[in-house]
């Protein structure tokens, strides 16, 4: 098995690539970053549920993905901003908006793991995760 230097872009394009191949679910090794970001997905109405399976090393996270009523996958693309090479962090003024309301940015803050709305409102800042369309 390949070693992945970024772990969360994998899961983020193995929840995209596993809509536009029409694929109900999709799975990845687990973390708690993965499993913030599956919950936030969730809750935007981005995927229809996440599970965590297994324990130990075989531990994983399977994601149900969500498709349109015209059979389109709900999630489009992604884009990771912070990357483990070069970390981008925001002030809460700073953080974008993603296709004009139509996405949502993923920030990681003191406070946890949120959408950029959210922390725009509670005005605070962190790194910027992904933008999800």
């Amino acid at each position: 098995m390949a070693v992945l230097s970024d772990p969360i872009a994998d899961f983020l394009t193995r929840v995209k690539n596993a809509g536009n191949a029409r694929n109900e679910a999709c799975s990845a090794p687990y973390s708690n970053i993965k499993a913030e970001i599956a919950r936030i997905l969730q809750e935007e109405g981005y995927i229809w549920s996440f599970e965590v399976k297994g324990e130990g090393k075989d531990k994983a996270i399977y994601v149900k993905t969500k498709f349109t009523p015209a059979g389109k996958p709900v999630v489009t693309d992604v884009k990771r901003c912070s990357k483990p090479g070069r970390r981008l962090y925001v002030h809460s003024e700073e953080i974008p908006t993603v296709m004009n309301g139509l996405g949502i940015s993923i920030v990681s803050t003191s406070t946890g793991m949120m959408t950029g709305a959210k922390a725009r409102k509670l005005k605070i800042g962190g790194e910027l995760i992904a933008l999800v369309w």
